[in-house]
């Protein structure tokens, strides 16, 4: 994941940020309801975003 953020366009990083963004809220959401199996996705999806944050920001 870290090499495929640095040779994406600023564009389809903004995509995939809000669609990161959009799936952690609905991790969170199912965490509360006891939906979620997986408790690693949402350490793996904030880091996600992190990572296109800070690939954002050099890209200015």
């Amino acid at each position: 994941m870290k090499k495929e953020i640095s040779k994406k366009s600023k564009a389809e990083l903004e995509k995939d940020l809000n669609k990161n963004i959009i799936a952690l809220m609905d991790v969170r959401f199912g965490v509360a309801g006891s939906k979620s199996k997986n408790v690693k996705e949402q350490k793996t999806l904030k880091k996600d975003i992190a990572r296109m944050k800070t690939a954002l920001n050099a890209m200015i």
